[in-house]
């Protein structure tokens, strides 16, 4: 029987997120001392990413030792420097005849248009939130990777609303799947069971909902509105190879599309890793259906209908 459990549940890994809510911008971080298997789908079509070709089926890769959500655009990859300080510092990572190399893989989501933009997380901000994950020390909402995530933005920042980051967990005998979310939308979010919608695009006055399909139709330019990109994780211990946890990465890309309209546009990031402990004996398919439901769930979560301004 299928239930809810918190993604912390599920053992092996740690997840840490520190944020500077004056600049509106974080980092949170995922890690797997002993090593993750680690598969990553791409839909979006302008990410800032780091280390991702070595989650390439073909490549000889077969341990990720951490993942970043970021802020900042592409400046934000450098909080993946900090994160490789504090692996180092344990001797965790790739053996090689001198010392460790950490396995580092992290996408960044564009959130310099709110808040302060020249403040992006960086070094230290990645290694205080390794630090943080000793205890699993992470916030729903406006922190770390969401710190300064926001959705519905076509018209610009005028009509958008605040967003943030979150989770959801589930377990099915043994075998547990739980998706975690920083929710940089430029479209629209729906409940998917009822069709309705959640958050997004509004008048800023009225605030009655403005359409963000139809807002891009009637645009003769859309190169405005490039600061998106929804990244996330999926967490399991399903033993499955490198190329099914690509494939569940994809198929988790479901639940973004359940939830938000438009989605994986060429102005977006759209990113999705998968990490394991293989531990569990399961079927791609099986973990593949859940990693989208428990995606759906944790947007759901992470849209946060409140004015931005």
């Amino acid at each position: 029987m299928l239930k809810e459990i918190k993604i912390t549940d599920i053992p092996g890994f740690q997840i840490g997120c520190m944020e500077n809510p004056t600049a509106m911008t974080g980092c949170t971080v995922f890690l797997s001392d002993k090593g993750a298997l680690c598969g990553a789908d791409v839909r979006g079509g302008a990410p800032a990413s780091r280390e991702n070709a070595l989650l390439n089926p073909l490549a000889s890769n077969d341990a990720v030792n951490a993942v970043v959500l970021s802020g900042g655009s592409a400046f934000g990859l450098s909080s993946a420097d900090g994160v490789m300080k504090y692996l180092e510092e344990r001797n965790i990572g790739f053996p090689t005849a001198d010392g460790v190399v950490p396995i580092v893989c992290a996408s960044c989501l564009y959130d310099l248009s709110i808040g302060d933009k020249t403040v992006r997380p960086d070094s230290a901000m990645g290694y205080q939130a390794c630090i943080n994950a000793e205890k699993n020390l992470f916030r729903e909402g406006s922190y770390g990777a969401g710190c300064g995530a926001t959705i519905g933005k076509v018209r610009g920042m005028k009509y958008a609303m605040k967003a943030g980051q979150a989770s959801y967990a589930c377990q099915l005998g043994d075998l547990m799947v739980g998706a975690f979310v920083a929710l940089n939308a430029v479209g629209d979010v729906f409940n998917p069971e009822n069709g309705q919608k959640i958050a997004g695009m509004h008048h800023p006055e009225t605030m009655e909902w403005i359409s963000a399909e139809e807002a891009l139709y009637s645009l003769a330019d859309p190169d405005l509105f490039h600061q998106n990109t929804t990244i996330g994780v999926i967490l399991t211990n399903a033993n499955l190879s490198k190329s099914d946890l690509t494939k569940v990465s994809g198929m988790a890309h479901d639940g973004y599309a359940r939830c938000i309209r438009p989605v994986h546009t060429m102005f977006d990031g759209d990113t999705i890793y998968t990490l394991s402990t293989r531990s569990v004996k399961a079927d791609v398919n099986i973990v593949g259906t859940l990693a989208a439901a428990v995606m759906e769930k944790a947007i759901l979560k992470a849209a946060k209908p409140d004015k931005l301004f």
